[in-house]
């Protein structure tokens, strides 16, 4: 049978997410065990980890796989990613060879790569983790690339039915938050595809310059739409965005029309420092009650202040743990007796 790789939440059908979904429900409350012995996932961390890294580790061993990390340039050797490159650089070995034999030795390959390079309609392509895709005859897993992270998407749904029940008409707001750095936008547009799948009423909050890719956008539309929900309005007021959410999402990203322009970036981000979740804002969620998500690592009193990330309405720990949760659902659909991997 065809590979089933998992690089974006929409190159899934709503069932098979549907699928793996109600079994990270059934993993988390200790209804399946086992399902992995003698499987191996390999991952390539081309950018660093904390939560993707330990709970992928976490969930092979606790189903009876191995995992293998593998850091570029830190251990093994730096890798080439340019098709037809004259290697006689700094890098010893061409993607293609590392996917081919890492798909001999494994039986599932995951893959982080941030966005490379100064222009965006190149970097938004994910060539890396395409490449890994393309010459890997195993599932290859997106542990976070330049447009997505499907991984932090499926937590992300899990996280929001566990919180709100049904989660079909309730608002949820995706909120930008100033950073000292310009992050990728993979995690923001991931988690709208995510609440969109549920049917849920998307807003959009972000200062001017900040929007997603348009294409990324009109996809989030169309989901939503499908899904029975709906992408109410994009806000460009901190103040006005979370009125009435039952979720907000707090995410930096940097500005896809200046990407590759980091000094002019930098100095349009300067200004935007109040874009940060308060308690007053807090307030103004449905009935001062609406959820607090975010994917961490957070900056503290610079995304969200601490009152709100350790008070009553965060749910971010929640949302990390079930990481793990979602993921073993996920490696016993790719890999376990009877997934859509086999």
């Amino acid at each position: 049978m065809t590979k089933r790789d998992f690089l974006s939440l929409e190159e899934w059908t709503a069932d098979e997410i549907e699928v793996v979904l109600a079994l990270a429900a059934r993993v988390k409350r200790g209804g399946v065990t086992g399902g992995l012995e003698r499987k191996v996932l390999a991952m390539v961390f081309m950018d660093p980890s904390l939560r993707t890294r330990t709970s992928f580790e976490t969930a092979m061993f606790l189903h009876g796989g191995h995992a293998v990390v593998l850091e570029p340039g830190r251990g093994s050797w730096a890798l080439e990613a340019e098709p037809g490159a004259v290697m006689d650089g700094e890098t010893v070995e061409h993607i293609v060879d590392a996917a081919r034999v890492l798909g001999r030795y494994a039986d599932a390959l995951g893959v982080r790569a941030f966005p490379r390079g100064r222009e965006w309609a190149v970097a938004r392509q994910d060539a890396i983790l395409r490449s890994f895709a393309q010459h890997c005859e195993k599932p290859v897993i997106n542990l976070e690339s330049a447009r997505r992270h499907p991984c932090q998407a499926l937590a992300d749904a899990m996280t929001l039915r566990e919180k709100l029940g049904e989660t079909s008409g309730k608002r949820f707001v995706l909120t930008w938050a100033w950073h000292p750095k310009a992050l990728p936008t993979a995690v923001p547009a991931s988690a709208a595809l995510a609440a969109a799948r549920l049917g849920m009423e998307i807003v959009i909050a972000r200062p001017p310059g900040y929007e997603l890719d348009p294409e990324d956008t009109a996809l989030i539309r169309r989901i939503a739409q499908q899904s029975g929900g709906e992408f109410v309005h994009i806000i460009d007021d901190p103040d006005e965005a979370t009125v009435g959410a039952d979720a907000v999402y707090v995410k930096s990203w940097g500005s896809v029309k200046l990407y590759g322009n980091p000094e002019e970036e930098a100095a349009q981000r300067a200004a935007l420092r109040d874009w940060r979740l308060t308690p007053d804002r807090v307030k103004s969620t449905r009935g001062g009650r609406g959820i607090v998500m975010h994917c961490l690592p957070v900056r503290r009193n610079v995304e969200i202040d601490d009152a709100v990330l350790d008070g009553p309405n965060s749910v971010v720990v929640d949302q990390a743990e079930n990481r793990l949760h979602a993921q073993r659902a996920l490696l016993l659909e790719l890999l376990g007796s009877g997934g859509m991997g086999q």
